[in-house]
């Protein structure tokens, strides 16, 4: 059957996939600086609300944003790593099997980084618990780069672009196997709740001139001076 350019991903998953990306990004880069110790937290509370989204996505979602969809079983994962080697290698719409199990090991991994995380910053579980959450976070840098590694290389293998795929929501297939619908009500909501939160929290953000005196209270401060 003739390929044609079909609807996978709707718009709720890629919305998830772009803000847990930048979240995480932004976490780890702050993750060594007092000085946006608060945005660091903001962003990792952002990550555990995205999960949360997802795991509910996963079971309401769309046919390829669904749990139900991932090609998880054994024969599967090896049957396809097999196909790899050949001329012609297994084809899915949505997730593989190697895409399925990285998919979630990284969604255990955000829940596992962000309750450390949480409780490091709280001061509960002592030192041991934030020295965990440094190692999972790194634990997790590494997942991302496997899953970037593998991106780049089943792009390669397929001939097709899927970080092209994960922003457009389009690839090549069947007709019988797009989606329909793209939910963009979910995903304004998503991306609305998401940037509300950060938006919620600017005032933890410090200002970039934070270091240099406030006008007013200099100007103030001569005031006082020239009067006394």
């Amino acid at each position: 059957m003739e390929k044609k350019r079909i609807l996978v991903w709707d718009l709720p998953t890629r919305a998830f996939h772009w803000l847990l990306a930048v979240s995480f990004a932004g976490a780890f880069l702050t993750a060594e600086s007092e000085r946006y110790r608060d945005i660091h937290v903001t962003l990792g509370y952002t990550m555990l609300g995205l999960i949360a989204f997802r795991l509910m996505w996963g079971l309401v979602g769309t046919r390829y944003a669904r749990f139900g969809s991932f090609p998880l079983g054994l024969r599967n994962v090896m049957r396809y790593f097999r196909s790899l080697l050949t001329r012609s290698p297994q084809h899915y719409p949505g997730h593989n099997p190697a895409g399925s199990w990285a998919i979630y090991a990284m969604l255990a991994m955000v829940i596992l980084v962000g309750a450390t995380g949480y409780a490091s910053y709280n001061e509960i579980g002592g030192e041991w618990l934030a020295e965990l959450h440094e190692g999972t976070a790194g634990a997790m840098l590494g997942l991302v780069l496997i899953h970037i590694g593998g991106v780049i290389l089943s792009s390669l293998i397929h001939r097709e672009n899927l970080v092209a795929a994960m922003l457009s929501g389009y690839k090549q297939g069947r007709p019988r196997d797009g989606i329909r619908t793209k939910h963009a009500f979910v995903a304004a909501a998503l991306l609305l709740a998401t940037l509300g939160y950060w938006a919620g929290g600017a005032d933890l953000l410090p200002a970039p001139w934070s270091g240099a005196p406030d006008t007013a209270s200099v100007r103030h401060h001569k005031t006082n001076s020239e009067h006394g």
